[in-house]
């Protein structure tokens, strides 16, 4: 027995090479969706429509049940499905229902490769997403991790208009180019690069796949100053590693940071592991008159940390470029300290911070693995045992944020962090 799956486009049985054809014109029984068969209604083969696959497939393996007990030749039966069978396509199903050696696979173009070359992108690197009948957690996923290139296909819930929603509603560190690319190759194809804000009010063929191109921010960008918030700066405004965009610590921990930071005018601070700058910028718009020390090991990090700076206009951050606890020594004594990324020296930058820091001070961490947060709590410990002047106080920040999908919304969960906040007490409070 051998059934012939035969991948075909919307240009129909012209778009056919001359092999499939003939394998089609052979057939003993023709096997599709309404709209597959009706590329071929001027033939005399008969036809077996797939309306609802688990009854379609039932009705082919009784046909041939039935075929093969009056004929002992080997039935040819041509099953036809969009594009690559493997790709997303029939070809998954068919497999699991009849064993590989009776299935022979004739793929045409599929959808995502005519899209990327509809719009001259290479797309070996693309991220490839389907959203015909399933959620939409692996673009999320996608658009959080900032992949460059990202292709899905939509379905009547998963629409263009939705996914533009879904993008407005992460904001996402990145911007992305947003492609709708309809009825490809056949009657009436349009592809076209759309803002979100028009999205809504366009309508848009079923057969459509949405391309997703990341747009490196322009760092000369002007910020309007006068429209941001005193404190809790959205996340994508800030500049971020290329290839992690997502990086940084995200607004609302950045707003319980501050909080336990307990700022106050004309003070030095220590930001440790200051990543991108994110919450040195935020120190310094809140304290102008503050002294901010933002020490980061990477030079990426270093350079988008005065990038930032630039970027929203604070020049009381300073940038060192180096690796704690050994570049604190060359530094101010601070007032507060943020311990952001430690490197896999915690226990040392502790105990560095712990004699640099004014009495009356106070280090605030935020920690997302059980080992730091067990370093840094074995070591409190032992710090409070020796001297009663020190205090601490855990908080555990599990946050969601809501999510547009569809015409509902969800919560999508940020990575859980606890934050340790350690008081230096003055002896003569």
């Amino acid at each position: 027995m051998t059934i012939h799956v035969v991948g075909i486009g919307l240009d129909g049985a012209a778009g056919l090479r001359e092999s499939a054809r003939q394998i089609i014109d052979r057939a003993e029984l023709l096997v599709g969706s309404d709209r597959h068969l009706s590329y071929f209604g001027d033939r005399a083969i008969p036809q077996l429509i797939l309306n609802n696959l688990t009854e379609g497939l039932s009705e082919l393996r009784q046909w041939l049940t039935r075929r093969e007990r009056e004929m002992p030749t080997d039935p040819n039966v041509v099953v036809l499905v969009s594009g690559d069978p493997l790709f997303f396509g029939l070809g998954r199903l068919l497999l699991a229902e009849f064993p590989p050696e009776n299935l022979v696979f004739h793929p045409h173009l599929s959808s995502i490769q005519l899209a990327f070359n509809r719009i001259k992108v290479p797309w070996q690197d693309a991220r490839i997403i389907s959203a015909h009948g399933r959620s939409l957690d692996h673009l999320i996923q996608a658009l959080q991790q900032g992949e460059d290139k990202i292709a899905v296909l939509t379905d009547n819930l998963n629409t263009p208009p939705v996914i533009g929603n879904l993008i407005s509603s992460l904001d996402l560190p990145s911007s992305y180019q947003f492609w709708v690319c309809e009825r490809l190759n056949g009657e009436g194809e349009r592809v076209q690069k759309w803002a979100l804000e028009d999205l809504d009010s366009h309508s848009f063929s079923l057969l459509s796949v949405v391309v997703l191109l990341r747009e490196l921010p322009d760092r000369a960008q002007p910020l309007n100053l006068s429209d941001l918030p005193l404190f809790g700066i959205p996340d994508r405004l800030f500049l971020s590693y290329s290839d992690r965009p997502g990086l940084m610590t995200k607004r609302e921990v950045r707003m319980l940071v501050l909080g336990e930071l307990g700022l106050q005018g004309d003070r030095v601070i220590w930001d440790i592991g200051a990543g991108t700058g994110s919450v040195s910028v935020e120190i310094a718009r809140m304290g102008p008159t503050s002294t901010v020390y933002a020490i980061e090991k990477t030079a990426a990090g270093t350079s988008l940390i005065e990038q930032n700076c630039r970027r929203f206009q604070v020049n009381n951050v300073i940038s060192i470029h180096g690796e704690a606890p050994a570049i604190l020594n060359h530094l101010r004594s601070p007032d507060r300290i943020f311990i952001g990324g430690s490197g896999g020296n915690l226990a040392e930058i502790l105990g560095t911070c712990s004699i640099r820091l004014a009495p009356g001070g106070t280090m605030v961490l935020a920690l997302a693995t059980l080992e730091h947060l067990n370093v840094a709590l074995e070591w409190v410990k032992e710090r409070v045992k020796l001297e009663k002047s020190w205090s601490y106080r855990l908080l555990q920040v599990q946050l969601s944020r809501s999510t547009a999908i569809a015409d509902l919304t969800r919560f999508s969960p940020l990575n859980p962090v606890t934050i340790l906040t350690i008081h230096h007490h003055s002896l003569f409070a």
